[in-house]
């Protein structure tokens, strides 16, 4: 494994030094030059006693466990100098100085539109985020998200069942896929796409890492677009992080007696584009590649054509009327963990959804 990996490993491992600082201590010196830097001269650069420390005498066993990391199949770990390093995500305040990549690092370098929203998201707001996506990828456009579930979710899998490619941006180490129930969802996207983090690959998901998560996903992309949020979310959090790096923010409005409107209602007021179709989007980024959804009937939304749906026994027993799922099993007669993985793969495809009391069709199935 390259020394100079090694480097940069030592380096990011020294206790608060953040993306600014590190970029700072790069204009002394290359990573491999600070760790043979005398610790007068560290010092006076601005290291600490404890940073000149962790410099000179890293934890070896840590960095070795991430050395071996990076040589395992389809891992890889982009330096800041690293010509494969994203060149947009290079240009944001406190960049990170690693990220770590499972699945094909040449995604982060294409362009990427990031889909967002809220985790308790509506029937509507799942498909619009399905179907944006399936648009976006129709125009040669990587979709971006935060593998969380709700919106995010349906728009890798919006991504990913219309031949596209999707990047998901963690806020964990990729050795913790958060939330677990998306590690199917994770597996295919490392298959066409790519799982990204800055965190360390055995960092646990923490609150606090979410927020740095979402500057990864607006930093990464030349838009975001936001589908459903409350008014305090992380979604708007994603959104602040997109103006302040100059990305265009798009939102699509909603009810103002629906909560989970209010935040994106918020955004078009204080000057985010209002959309209601994926054009809206490409009126202002622009379509990558000659797509046929202008000449789509009233620009509507493209729709999956001749899906078919694994498990139809058990979604013939899921009506418009929450059913448990022990109900389910039983009419079914099946393990109630069987149907309960059956159910959570055809929620994953947009046909059920879970709500107080079991689970539904949507408009979908």
């Amino acid at each position: 494994m390259s020394k100079t990996l090694e480097s940069w490993l030592i380096l990011a491992a020294v206790p608060y030094l953040g993306g600014n600082r590190i970029s700072k201590l790069l204009q002394h010196a290359t990573p491999h030059q600070l760790l043979t830097m005398p610790a007068e001269q560290l010092r006076l650069i601005g290291l600490s006693e404890q940073q000149v420390h962790a410099l000179h005498y890293p934890k070896r066993q840590r960095i070795d466990a991430c050395l071996a990391w990076a040589e395992q199949s389809e891992q890889s770990i982009l330096t800041l100098d690293s010509p494969h390093y994203p060149a947009l995500l290079k240009e944001i305040a406190s960049a990170p100085p690693l990220l770590f990549v499972r699945g094909e690092p040449h995604w982060l370098r294409e362009p990427q539109l990031a889909v967002i929203g809220s985790r308790t998201a509506s029937i509507d707001g799942r498909e619009a985020a399905y179907h944006f996506s399936a648009a976006l990828v129709a125009a040669n456009y990587v979709v971006t998200s935060g593998l969380a579930l709700g919106i995010d979710g349906q728009a890798h899998y919006g991504a990913l069942k219309n031949g596209g490619a999707t990047v998901a941006v963690l806020g964990s180490g990729l050795n913790h896929i958060y939330p677990a129930r998306h590690r199917d969802l994770a597996l295919q996207i490392t298959e066409q796409g790519a799982l990204v983090s800055e965190f360390w690959p055995d960092e646990k998901p923490r609150p606090q890492n979410f927020p740095r998560r979402n500057r990864v996903i607006s930093g990464l992309s030349v838009g975001v677009l936001v589908i459903e949020a409350a008014e305090k979310s992380g979604s708007l959090i994603t959104a602040r992080y997109a103006l302040e790096q100059g990305r265009e923010v798009f939102a699509l409005p909603g009810s103002i007696q629906n909560p989970a409107s209010r935040g994106c209602n918020a955004l078009i007021k204080s000057g985010a584009k209002l959309v209601e179709s994926p054009v809206d989007i490409f009126e202002e980024v622009g379509a990558l590649t000659e797509c046929a959804i202008s000449n789509q009937m009233n620009l509507s939304l493209p729709q999956p054509e001749n899906e078919e749906l694994p498990f139809s026994t058990v979604l013939a027993n899921v009506g418009n009327e929450a059913t448990p799922v022990d109900v389910v099993a039983e009419r079914c007669k099946q393990p109630v963990h069987e149907v309960m993985m059956q159910l959570l793969e055809l929620e994953l495809h947009g046909v059920v959804t879970t709500v107080p009391g079991g689970y539904i069709r949507t408009r979908r199935g």
